[in-house]
Parts: C-alpha cells; sequence; structure tokens
C-alpha cells in the first residue's frame, strides 16, 4: 500500500439489511449512501494511481556502492562556524568506505568536520601565531592579572568578520605600534570634536 490511513466507517457500514422494509425513504437512503461509499472508494483508488509514480520517482531506494563518491548537506551541522548566509550547503565528494544501511553510509573520519571542538596536540604541529593584517584598534580596555595593571587593546583583521575579533595585548598587535599611534589619535581627534 503507498499511502497509510485509517479507512473510515461510513454511516451505510451501520445500517441494518433487514430493516429496510420497515419504511419506503429507508431505501432511497440506504442506495444514496452506498453510492457515496462508492464514488469515495472510487476517489480513494484514482488517488492512489495518481500519487503512485510521483512518490516512486522522489523516494527512490538509494544504489550506493563502496568507493561511490558522495556529497554530503550540512544542513544540520552545528559545528561549523561563520555566517549561515556564507555556509556551504554541501561538502564533498566523498569516498564510500562502508554501507551501515539502506540510506547510511560511512565516509573517512578526517573528511567531514569533527563535532568535537578537539585539538591536535600541539608537539605533534609546528605551532605558528599567524593574523590577518590588521585593519585597525577599535578599543582599549585595563584588566588586572595578578594585582598588575595591563592594557589590551580589540583589534580587527582585514577579510575578517566582527566575530574574530581579539582582545591582544601591545607587545601581541603585528606592527602595534602604527595601529595604536593612529587609535590614539582618532581618540584625540573624538574628544577635540566633542
Amino acid at each position: 500500500m503507498v499511502e497509510k490511513g485509517r479507512n473510515p466507517l461510513f454511516t451505510v457500514d451501520h445500517l441494518k439489511k433487514n430493516l429496510l422494509s420497515i419504511h419506503p425513504k429507508s431505501k432511497d437512503f440506504h442506495d444514496m449512501c452506498k453510492r457515496a461509499c462508492d464514488t469515495a472508494a472510487k476517489c480513494i483508488d484514482e488517488a492512489k494511481e495518481y500519487n503512485k509514480p510521483r512518490y516512486e520517482k522522489t523516494q527512490m531506494e538509494p544504489d550506493f556502492k563502496e568507493g561511490d563518491q558522495v556529497i554530503v548537506s550540512t544542513l544540520n551541522f552545528s559545528n561549523i562556524e561563520g555566517p549561515k548566509k556564507k555556509k556551504d550547503s554541501f561538502l564533498g565528494p566523498f569516498t564510500i568506505i562502508k554501507l551501515i544501511g539502506r540510506n547510511a553510509v560511512e565516509t573517512g573520519e578526517d573528511m567531514l568536520p569533527s563535532r568535537n571542538k578537539t585539538q591536535t596536540p600541539k608537539d605533534m604541529v609546528e605551532v605558528e601565531d599567524f593574523h590577518d593584517p590588521v585593519k585597525k584598534i577599535i578599543k582599549a580596555r585595563k584588566i588586572r592579572p595578578n594585582g598588575n595593571d595591563q592594557r589590551e587593546y580589540l583589534v580587527r583583521f582585514k577579510n575578517q568578520i566582527s566575530d574574530k575579533n581579539k582582545w591582544l595585548a601591545e607587545d601581541a598587535i603585528p606592527d602595534g605600534k602604527l595601529h595604536l599611534r593612529r587609535f590614539r589619535a582618532s581618540g584625540r581627534a573624538e574628544q577635540y570634536h566633542q
């Protein structure tokens, strides 16, 4: 059966056959209900015939085999960073390693983004502290780690979204002296215009 559902009981199903002779109008009512039931059954059969090829066209069983190339939808991935608009709709293509079920396959674990935010141990990878060029310094703050005053600056990098802004110490900012001079000059200009 293509469609699932309940088979309703109509009024005609509850009519008793031996009561048709009690009143002449009861036979007419019985015939009317029977015609309505036959028409409804015919409409249901026509709807099944109409929907069967449409269902089979869109709900075919996938015929994946090991070694096939597939792409993976990222609709339910919650671990890809950045704006949703810029997120790729699909990742891949990936090679199928093993079939798990009719609709589930296994690809290499290193191919998809990790669900856990795990990091590779630092001794296995040479760590390089790389930043895009600094666009500007936005804000300054004073923090007190271990009771010592220390200034940090909110830095915006070129070609990065504002979520990637970082608080950095003066010596950690690439070309820090130049950008700090511009930041302080812009602060003086704002005070002068107020």
